[in-house]
């Protein structure tokens, strides 16, 4: 292994930097496309070797193969799935986290880290309306982040039940068929049963569709309910406000899953849609989604931290140093000991940009999805399928089937144009774009649908 003092060592340290500049001055950057498994193997050959290629071959393989093979997910016309666009900024500091060795799991540990990422989250609970007792941690993204807030309501709910005496024990989890998949994945983990609560006909959940749910099944039955800000896939924005009346009528937990979503509460246009969000008890964010982060950031914060660091705190001999201190230990409002800081990028964007400049870059993606709704409801070939709530919006082109969705999706990306793929709703496969990332212009999107002629 290479020492601090090895000159080969700071060699390769200039390559890696002068690549990582290289590429955040890319503008635009290319979009790139898959290989093959067989492409891969022969372009790459065999790197992994007792005695080690050496860092420039190591680079170079990197650089000419394997890089081109992993498509550009903050490519402007990279609109499938829920992109994510990380300012510059945050993308320098993240390099910074990963020299600086820091643990973000202990007060005790990584005190400065931690203090910064608590600003961020305080920040993010203040677009939320949360009361100032708030707080939480990063987690890796959603699926940790909705699974720990559940664990903490449900940790909430036994509690509960144990000092009614009753003798229930609380195992139900009610959410919508538009909630994301990781709500359903959580309740296996948890072997809780997840109960789907019917849709309005705007698309929502709603506190009538829900009160009749637990009327059916008793509300002491349940550990929570999951309502959703910006639904994955057509970014809809449930009716948190009857929701959480009920939700309170019945003491039941109320956790809004907003890990996309959730970055919208940072635009004056749009923030009257989430009314009611300041009455959950747990609630997520992706930062890697909308709010301009690189992977893997999710801000999960709760209402209350005291209950999900009673149902999350890891007691070992060897812990306790950290358990039986007062400090705050972002590892206990989480699964999970282990973690980096990675709230760090997300606080050095905020830090350097300021608030304003964030807000402003959401509106300016919530402008083009605008444009993208008006250019879809004049060509006569497509058709809206939903109005949009926030920036996902999907659509259909008339007469063409399943396989010509594919093919142009295929085409647009053999041809490194786009990168936007077919979602499906009710058996229909139709197009969608997901418009986070600020560079996305509306010439971007006339373009893409300019293809579909």
């Amino acid at each position: 292994m290479h020492s601090h003092r090895d000159p080969t060592l700071h060699d390769l340290g200039r390559s890696v930097l002068r690549y990582a500049d290289e590429r955040l001055r890319l503008d635009p950057v290319p979009l790139d496309r898959p290989m093959t498994p067989e492409e891969l193997q022969q372009r790459a050959g065999r790197t992994i070797t007792p005695d080690g290629i050496g860092g420039d071959r190591a680079m170079d393989v990197f650089t000419e193969v394997l890089a081109p093979a992993c498509l550009s997910i903050d490519h402007p016309r990279y609109l499938a799935f829920i992109p994510c666009a990380p300012t510059n900024e945050a993308t320098m500091f993240d390099l910074v986290v990963a020299a600086s060795s820091i643990y973000g799991g202990s007060w005790l540990e990584g005190s400065g880290a931690v203090h910064a990422e608590n600003e961020t989250l305080r920040w993010i609970a203040d677009l939320a309306g949360l009361p100032e007792q708030a707080g939480g941690v990063f987690t890796p993204g959603g699926t940790i982040g909705n699974l720990s807030a559940l664990v903490a309501a449900r940790w909430s709910a036994r509690r509960e039940a144990a000092r009614r005496g009753d003798g229930s024990r609380p195992y139900r989890v009610a959410a919508s068929a538009g909630a994301h998949s990781s709500i359903a994945s959580a309740c296996e983990v948890m072997d809780a049963e997840l109960v789907p609560v019917p849709l309005d006909e705007s698309w929502r959940l709603t506190g009538e569709n829900l009160r009749a749910v637990l009327a059916e099944h008793g509300p002491e039955s349940f550990v929570a309910v999951v309502a959703t800000a910006g639904t994955t896939n057509f970014g809809i924005v449930d009716d948190l406000d009857s929701i959480a009346e009920v939700c309170a009528e019945h003491g039941i937990w109320l956790h809004v899953d907003a890990a996309y979503g959730g970055a919208g509460l940072a635009a004056p246009s749009i923030r009257e849609r989430y009314v009611g969000i300041e009455r959950c008890d747990s609630f997520i964010v992706d930062p890697h989604k909308w709010l301009f982060a690189p992977f893997d950031c999710c801000a999960l914060l709760y209402r209350d931290p005291t209950v999900a660091r009673a149902a999350h705190t890891q007691r070992a001999g060897y812990l306790d140093v950290l358990t039986e201190a007062a400090d705050w230990n972002p590892a206990d409002y989480s699964v999970g000991l282990t973690r980096r800081a990675r709230g760090l990028p997300l606080w050095f964007s905020l830090a350097v940009n300021g608030t304003d400049r964030y807000a402003a870059a959401v509106e300016r993606t919530l402008e083009v999805a605008a444009v993208a709704e008006a250019e879809i409801a004049r060509r006569p070939e497509l058709e809206l399928v939903h109005e949009r709530d926030l920036t996902v919006v999907v659509f259909r082109r008339l007469g063409w089937t399943a396989a010509d969705y594919h093919a142009w999706s295929d085409r647009l990306l053999a041809e490194e144009l786009a990168f936007v793929v077919p979602t499906t709703h009710d058996g229909e496969t139709l197009a969608r774009f997901a418009v986070v990332n600020p560079e996305t212009t509306p010439e971007d999107i006339t373009m893409i649908l300019d293809t579909m002629a």
